[in-house]
C-alpha cells in the first residue's frame, strides 16, 4: 500500500531525517517537560487529562469504566483513550511509568504521521509539496505539545491520516479488503471521537465522481457499515448490560449542540430570558437533560431573529476561526511563547487558505477531491456543535498540505522567474 517506488535517494534521506528529528525532539520534550503538560491537577482531577488518568486506573483495578461518576460505571466518554492508557499502566505502572509510556507512544505516532503526510502530499500533489508539508509539521510546536498532553488528539490525527490514505487506495484498487479496512479505521476513530462515524458518507461523492457501478457501491457500503457495527458492538453490549438501555455513543453531561450556541462562552442575547421565561441564566447550560436540544433551538431562533449577522458569523466563519486560528498550544515550549505561536498560527492559516483557493483553481480535482472532502467533513460536522482549537488540531495537517502546495507554487514561480531573468541577461550580454 505504501510503496516507496519512484522516490529518489536524496528524498528518502531527507524524509527519514525528518522522522528521526521528530522522534528525538518529541521524546526529549515529553521527558524533559514531563508533568508540565498536565492541564489539570493530578491530586484533584479538574481537567480532562487528569480525569482520563483516574479513569484508566479505575478500569485497571476495578474493571469499571467511570468518568465524573466516582467509581460508578458511566458512558460519559468513549473508551478508546482509557483502554490504551490502562494498557500502558498495566505494563509500566500506574504512576509516572504508565503516563510517560503513553506520552512516548504519542511520540511514535507523531513520527508515523510524518510518513503518512509525505505519502498523502506526494499522491495528491507532488514530492516537493510532500516534503514541505513534512517540514512544516516537524517544526509545528503544537504537535509536540500534543505528544505531551494526555488527550486523544494525537491518536485521532493518526487515524484521520490513515483514513485518508486508505480512501485514496480504495478508490484506486477498487477491492473489498480496503473498504473493510475503512470500516475498521472508522470504528477505531469512533472509539475516540464519535463524529468520525459518518466519514464513509464522503464516498457517495467519490463513487459518483469515479463512476463506480451502483451494485459495487452497495457492496462496499455494506462492508464498511457491517465492519463498523461488529466493532462497535462490544460498546453497545456493555452499555445495555450496565444501564439497560441502548446508548449509541455517550450520554455525557452538557449537550455539544447547546454549548455550541454560546458565542465566546457568553449567555444568549439580552432579552432572551424575557422571551423564554422558562429558562434561567444560572441553569441554562447545566445538566444533561432531554430539553438540551430544545434549549439550543430556542437560543438559535432568538439569536438569528434579533442579532442575525452575529449568529450568521458564529455558525459559518466563526466556526472556522475557532477551530483553526487558535493554536492547540496550552503549555508553551521554550522559546516560543503563546502570543508568538498565535501570530505564527494566523500566518500559517493565511498561507493554508491561499493554498485551498489555488489548489481548487489549478490542481486536478480527481486527486484533490478526497482531501477536500475529508477537510470539509471534519469541519462541517462541528458547525452545529461546540468548536474550539483542540477539536480543530487533527485537521490542521490537512490544511498544511494545502499551504504547502501554495508554498511550492510560489517557489516554482520565483525559480522560473529567476531562470528567465538570467537567460535574458545572458542573451543581451555582448
Amino acid at each position: 500500500m505504501f510503496r516507496s517506488a519512484g522516490i529518489s535517494r536524496g528524498v528518502k534521506f531527507y524524509l527519514f531525517g525528518l522522522m528521526a528529528f521528530v522522534g528525538i525532539a518529541s521524546c526529549a520534550i515529553v521527558l524533559i517537560y514531563n508533568d508540565y503538560f498536565f492541564l489539570g491537577d493530578p491530586l484533584r482531577p479538574n481537567n480532562d487529562d487528569v480525569k482520563y488518568i483516574q479513569t484508566a486506573r479505575l478500569l485497571l483495578n476495578e474493571g469499571v469504566l467511570a468518568y465524573n461518576t466516582g467509581d460508578k460505571p458511566s458512558a460519559f466518554i468513549m473508551p478508546g483513550l482509557p483502554l490504551i492508557l490502562a494498557g500502558f499502566m498495566a505494563m509500566f505502572g500506574q504512576e509516572d511509568g504508565g503516563v510517560i509510556a503513553y506520552r512516548l507512544y504519542q511520540c511514535v505516532l507523531q513520527v508515523l504521521s510524518i510518513y503518512l503526510i509525505f505519502w498523502l502530499g506526494k499522491r495528491i500533489f507532488n514530492t516537493r509539496v510532500a516534503l514541505i508539508a513534512c517540514t512544516i509539521s516537524a517544526l509545528y510546536l503544537p504537535d509536540y505539545f500534543s505528544s505531551g498532553v494526555i488527550l486523544s488528539e494525537t491518536t485521532f490525527r493518526t487515524l484521520l491520516l490513515l483514513l485518508l490514505c486508505v480512501t485514496i487506495v480504495a478508490l484506486e484498487r477498487n477491492t473489498a479488503r480496503y473498504y473493510i479496512l475503512l470500516g475498521v479505521l472508522t470504528a477505531a476513530a469512533a472509539y475516540f471521537k464519535p463524529h468520525a462515524s459518518l466519514y464513509p458518507a464522503v464516498f457517495l461523492i467519490l463513487w459518483w465522481r469515479h463512476r463506480v457501478p451502483w451494485r459495487l457501491m452497495l457492496k462496499y457500503a455494506l462492508l464498511m457499515a457491517g465492519t463498523y457495527v461488529i466493532l462497535l458492538m462490544p460498546w453497545w453490549i456493555r452499555n445495555w448490560l450496565t444501564f439497560h438501555e441502548f446508548i449509541l455513543f455517550t450520554n455525557s453531561g452538557g449537550s455539544p449542540f447547546l454549548l455550541g450556541t454560546r458565542i465566546r462562552w457568553q449567555l444568549p442575547p439580552a432579552g432572551f430570558f424575557e422571551a423564554y421565561p422558562q429558562y434561567d441564566p444560572q441553569t441554562l447550560f447545566q445538566g444533561s437533560d432531554r430539553l438540551a436540544v430544545q434549549k439550543g433551538l430556542d437560543i438559535i431562533k432568538y439569536g438569528f431573529k434579533h442579532e442575525p449577522l452575529k449568529y450568521l458569523y458564529w455558525y459559518t466563519l466563526g466556526r472556522w476561526v475557532e477551530l483553526y486560528f487558535h493554536p492547540f498550544y496550552s503549555r508553551p515550549i521554550w522559546p516560543v511563547t503563546r502570543p508568538v505561536m498565535n501570530v505564527v498560527q494566523i500566518a500559517l492559516m493565511a498561507v493554508n487558505m491561499l493554498g485551498i483557493g489555488l489548489a481548487m483553481l489549478k490542481h486536478r480535482w480527481d486527486k484533490l477531491l478526497p482531501l477536500v472532502l475529508a477537510l470539509g467533513y471534519f469541519t462541517v460536522i462541528y458547525v452545529p456543535f461546540v468548536a474550539f482549537n483542540r477539536y480543530g488540531y487533527p485537521n490542521m495537517i490537512l490544511l498544511i498540505l494545502f499551504g504547502s502546495y501554495c508554498i511550492e507554487r510560489l517557489i516554482r514561480h520565483f525559480s522560473s522567474y529567476s531562470k528567465n531573468g538570467l537567460r535574458r541577461r545572458r542573451t543581451v550580454t555582448p
